[in-house]
């Protein structure tokens, strides 16, 4: 029970800064706000504070701003023409350049919220990775022949004029596939003298052997920052986050079509609350972590250029403002239903193998 009431306050909470942004931009654009909902119709109940209806829904999947002049219908059937409410308060008649600080306002603010949190944990203090050591060596190994010993600490790697510095075990493991069956030079630490032997990462090691025959140690050191530089550190790990999620995301498409295989894991909301669960277990730290991740993965794929989506909605705003002639509404229209179809359905076929995954 904790732990679904742990991810549905995340989630009510993600959702809320999203559409709060949303909310927001469009007030400042002059838009008017029909409603604001949590979750998807049907609606559960309701209140109308000033011209704004606040509501809570059935679905809890996400959350919604319904714009006034937003509705492809008002549009088709002239009720904004016929409206007593001023035509420049309708989203429609707003210009790109002002639809797209409504439609992107979602994005930034789970970007900001995300910022915000690492910022926070960056004062509370935070392990980064300073480096690599060696904690065990294969026999008849690039490592063995080199002359690698227990406890040396990996500085870097070199190849031709390309030099990769080891601080983290991807930094060594992406050097090494990159480096395959290539002659490199591997700076060493071992007590107090640096010196480089030469290696040659193997492309097709033994199983259960890497591409050097060595077992590594990722070394983590707590570090602590003044609330100034917090920020500036929060903001460049959550530009790295946010290019890292968006990177993989982009992979998905072209390993699908060449039939590669994957390594993003996709999960739904009972993956994620049994991920929430296990960051509940490590305190209030790792559930801030967990949720500045959460929040800048619902900024990325919301930006995605997918009907229903932010960055599909985007799309259309850009053919208007490329073109100067308003997108087809009904083109529009259609779109995000289907959007909306397979993006539930999506959910749906995630969840029933999250819960054959965690319960067979």
């Amino acid at each position: 029970m904790t732990t679904a009431l742990t991810f549905l306050l995340i989630l009510i909470i993600l959702v809320l800064i999203h559409e709060f942004g949303h909310y927001f931009a469009a007030k400042k654009s002059g838009v008017l706000v029909e409603e604001f909902g949590f979750g998807f119709p049907p609606r559960l109940f309701g209140k109308k504070i000033g011209e704004t209806l606040y509501s809570i829904n059935l679905i809890p999947l996400g959350g919604f701003v319904r714009l006034y002049g937003e509705d492809h219908n008002e549009v088709k059937n002239k009720k904004i023409e016929n409206s007593k409410i001023p035509s420049h308060r309708a989203f429609v008649n707003k210009t790109p350049f002002q639809k797209t600080i409504i439609i992107t306002a979602g994005v930034v603010m789970n970007i900001f919220f995300g910022w915000i949190l690492i910022s926070i944990l960056y004062t509370q203090g935070v392990p980064s990775p300073v480096g690599v050591t060696v904690n065990a060596i294969q026999k008849n190994s690039p490592a063995s022949e080199a002359g690698l010993k227990i406890g040396d600490k990996l500085i870097s790697i070199t190849h031709s004029d390309q030099t990769v510095k080891i601080i983290t075990t991807d930094d060594l493991v992406q050097s090494t596939q990159r480096f395959a069956d290539e002659i490199t030079m591997l700076q060493i630490n071992r007590g107090d003298k640096i010196f480089s032997v030469q290696i040659t990462p193997r492309s097709r090691p033994p199983k259960d052997q890497g591409a050097l025959g060595i077992v590594i140690e990722q070394q983590i050191e707590i570090k602590h920052y003044p609330w100034y530089m917090a920020f500036y550190q929060g903001f460049i790990e959550t530009l790295s986050m946010t290019k890292t999620i968006a990177a993989e995301l982009l992979k998905i498409p072209v390993q699908l079509i060449s039939r590669q295989s994957t390594d993003v894991e996709f999960t739904g909301p009972v993956g994620i609350a049994k991920i929430v669960n296990e960051a509940r277990k490590f305190g209030i730290t790792a559930l801030i972590q967990i949720t500045a991740i959460l929040s800048i993965n619902l900024a990325v794929i919301n930006i995605l250029p997918f009907p229903a989506l932010d960055g599909g909605r985007q799309i259309f705003i850009l053919y208007e403002w490329v073109t100067g002639k308003r997108a087809n509404q009904n083109l529009e229209h259609y779109l995000n239903i289907v959007g909306i179809i397979l993006l539930l359905t999506l959910s749906a076929v995630i969840t029933i193998f999250d819960i054959q995954k965690y319960w067979g």
